[in-house]
């Protein structure tokens, strides 16, 4: 059952995070037939807490509170806080209380950063997790046998679900609503946050990650042509004639000076001036596919998925709207029909090496 919800709330604290919680299971919407939740706002440290943007809060509720819960959140910590914390160590009342709340069959959430706090109570060791992409690195040298994926929303490993930064804790909010009171509730809440139900692609394509260019000692040539014909189709052959080595010493060359293989590193620039077209220009998907050297439509689509996690109009729709060719008018409604599984939930096949290495 998912009826009483309470909200650990740190000094350090960033609002935004915290009001995501708060308007998915602190609003009263049963005057739109929707179930209220028993909630409250809880201080994992003696308050009034500090929140990163300067002003505090006071609540009445401590961790007492915790173990009439269905469900404990976390709220996120600001980076300064988050490395003081990390420095010492989070609470060790509040460390407790997160044990003892999975101990007894109840469940626990964290919004971006708060997965830290999770993983300081042992409750993501051997789970699969995740967190903002920015601290993905962090919390996968902190705790080693956590399963930690940087490229999606959110994950579920009852009792334990985790979201990336900032808006995925809405993502992953709605999907435990939808989990355990169904599809019309979840879009019920959706439709008055204004907010889609579900978001395709997961955090790969919020990321700035583009392909490092190398200080190549012999390959620099070769690399600033492949740089200005990126719409061209190029073979290794060809790559390694103008480099005037073998195919096999210019492909172990290139792996020494760039770290990856000459596709992959072509690939991956490709996909970067997909990126920009989408984003810059109204060209339309098969214009743009030509070109970044991907020749078809269906070619960049693939790729995109594979290097993004998103579909390339997808992308476009989320950082350059305006750009869309013959865009139609926003619907000023959001759908209540279900959209089917969210694609940003983690699967198995995904670890953090696969993440963070762009596939080939």
């Amino acid at each position: 059952m998912l009826q009483n919800v309470a909200v650990v709330v740190l000094n350090g604290f960033t609002p935004f995070e915290l009001g995501v919680l708060c308007e998915v299971f602190g609003v009263d919407r049963t005057d739109d037939g929707l179930p209220a939740y028993d909630f409250a706002v809880v201080a994992g440290e003696p308050a009034p807490l500090a929140s990163a943007a300067g002003f505090t809060v006071s609540t009445p509720y401590g961790l007492d509170r915790l173990a009439e819960a269905d469900l404990v959140a976390v709220a996120a910590v600001c980076d300064s806080q988050l490395e003081a914390y990390t420095s010492s160590q989070f609470p060790a009342p509040l460390i407790d209380a997160l044990r003892a709340t999975v101990d007894r069959g109840a469940r626990v959430l964290s919004v971006c950063s708060g997965a830290f706090v999770l993983g300081a109570a042992g409750l993501l060791d051997g789970r699969r997790c995740t967190t903002h992409w920015r601290h993905a690195p962090a919390l996968a040298r902190q705790h080693p046998t956590a399963m930690v994926n940087p490229d999606v929303l959110y994950v579920d490993e009852d009792p334990v679900i985790t979201s990336a930064g900032t808006a995925a804790g809405i993502d992953a909010c709605l999907h435990l609503v939808r989990k355990e009171q169904g599809t019309r509730v979840a879009n019920g809440i959706a439709r008055r946050m204004v907010v889609p139900p579900h978001r395709e692609g997961g955090q790969a394509q919020y990321v700035d990650r583009p392909v490092p260019v190398p200080a190549c000692d012999t390959l620099g040539e070769v690399i600033s042509w492949m740089q200005r014909h990126l719409g061209e189709p190029v073979t290794i052959r060809q790559l390694a004639a103008r480099a005037r080595m073998s195919e096999r010493t210019f492909a172990r060359r290139f792996v020494q000076e760039t770290g990856t293989t000459p596709v992959r590193w072509l690939t991956g620039q490709r996909i970067l001036l997909a990126q920009e077209l989408l984003e810059e220009t109204s060209q339309t998907i098969d214009v743009i596919a030509d070109r970044a050297g991907f020749g078809n439509a269906a070619a960049l689509r693939h790729h995109f998925r594979a290097w993004r996690g998103t579909t390339p109009q997808a992308y476009r729709r989320a950082f350059s709207p305006d750009a869309i060719p013959d865009a139609p008018e926003v619907i000023a409604e959001l759908s209540p029909v279900s959209l089917g599984p969210s694609p940003a939930v983690y699967t198995p096949s995904r670890s953090l090496a696969a993440a963070y290495s762009s596939p080939s």
